[in-house]
């Protein structure tokens, strides 16, 4: 991903800010910071490159999802609208805060639909965990007329796609609160880190407090501060922090070059008639951070998946098999396989997830690779990849009277 691509001098500075004076933790020590508040500094560029009002930083991208389903008022015995395609730490954060997840179909934008998360509703349905996947966006119009009409909570994880817009939104701005990832696979790292981000105080004062042991952090002694909320530790250090500030303000350049690099290819791979592209609520808005094929169907989508593997093609994910990012192969999900009991075991749950059913989703997801754009191609690079990727989708289709 483009961050890891762009480790130089401004990450050092940031970082040496900190060793210089030796204070780690986020919060309080005025006198020895020397000024150096580096999470407050993130939190700005975030501010700066999304519009929001309030943006919080966290250890990472799945504790400010937690956060912000905690903070939007989601809990126990809730049931949330979910993705069956998404890395799992969304639905994790859902079981953790003591809801139940209920599974909906996506579409070819690789988010959940609007037509999806209206047929999963059921009476005990408080909220939608929309994650906006592979740097693009979902449909948001269509998907909040859903919102609206059925009076839920919407609470956006778009861990995948930090700086993606919709009709000039942000993504993790369209509900209650969003969140996005810095881990190391991202448009820009932290190592491990996360951002919450909302335009609603009060979800943003208590995040704040969950998210750190309950401290409000008024007063000039964080031993004596009030607690008005139980909460936990998903603090993010100075130094993740650090490293994340010189990242973020390289964003804006990266989601410039990454749209040309990825128009570059498919301008290459459209040629290709067997070829096409998953779809953007709003292309203007993607940051291009993938590159995502889709199939004529299955079968051919894995033959071609075999025949660029033999061919050394390198970068790419084939999701419907992939450990941590479908439903397919989530088997400790669908059993509730735990180290200690599940709130969601306790209730009632409309869906059995070993007998899921959901059609659209398999068809799409098995129809689809993705390669993530790098910021460093030289034409030369995309063009041998392009043509590499073609002439293995070819091999793989079968010839008509096969």
């Amino acid at each position: 991903m483009p961050g890891t691509e762009l480790f130089g001098a401004e990450e050092r500075k940031e970082v040496n800010d900190v060793m210089e004076t030796g204070m780690l933790f986020r919060y309080g020590h005025d006198a020895q910071r020397n000024g150096h508040w580096k999470a407050k500094d993130f939190e700005a560029e975030v501010r700066k490159i999304t519009g929001a009002k309030f943006a919080h930083a966290m250890s990472s991208g799945s504790t400010a999802i937690a956060t912000a389903l905690a903070a939007s008022g989601i809990g126990a015995g809730d049931e949330v609208i979910v993705t069956p395609f998404t890395f799992i730490a969304s639905v994790e954060a859902v079981l953790f805060i003591g809801a139940i997840p209920v599974f909906a179909e996506i579409d070819e934008t690789l988010c959940l639909s609007a037509e999806g998360i209206e047929k999963a509703i059921t009476p005990k349905t408080t909220g939608v965990c929309l994650v906006h996947m592979c740097g693009g966006n979902a449909e948001m119009d269509s998907i909040m007329a859903v919102i609206k009409k059925h009076n839920l909570i919407l609470v956006e994880d778009a861990g995948q796609a930090f700086a993606s817009s919709y009709k000039g939104t942000y993504t993790g701005l369209f509900g209650k609160a969003g969140s996005y990832s810095f881990d190391f696979f991202k448009i820009a790292t932290a190592g491990e880190g996360g951002v919450l981000v909302t335009n609603d105080e009060e979800t943003y004062k208590k995040a704040d407090v969950y998210s750190d042991h309950g401290h409000n952090h008024v007063g000039e002694k964080r031993g004596m501060e009030n607690h008005p909320f139980l909460g936990f530790n998903y603090r993010i250090s100075e130094l993740h922090a650090a490293v994340a500030v010189a990242q973020t303000r390289k964003v804006p350049g990266i989601k410039e070059k990454n749209r040309k690099n990825k128009k570059f290819m498919q301008d290459i791979l459209s040629k290709n008639s067997k070829i096409s592209f998953s779809k953007l609520g709003d292309e203007s808005g993607d940051s291009a951070t993938f590159l995502n094929i889709l199939l004529p169907d299955t079968e051919t989508a894995q033959r071609a998946v075999d025949e660029m593997n033999a061919a050394g093609v390198v970068g790419f994910d084939y999701w419907f098999k992939n450990m941590y990012h479908f439903i397919n192969q989530w088997d400790h999900l669908k059993n509730l396989s735990t180290v200690s009991k599940l709130p969601a075991e306790l209730f009632e749950r409309s869906q059995d997830y070993n007998k899921l059913n959901l059609p659209k989703t398999q068809a799409v997801i098995g129809r689809l690779i993705s390669f993530g754009v790098k910021y460093k191609w030289t034409e030369s690079d995309m063009k041998t990849l392009a043509d590499k990727i073609s002439a293995c989708v070819d091999k793989a289709v079968k010839p008509v009277n096969a």
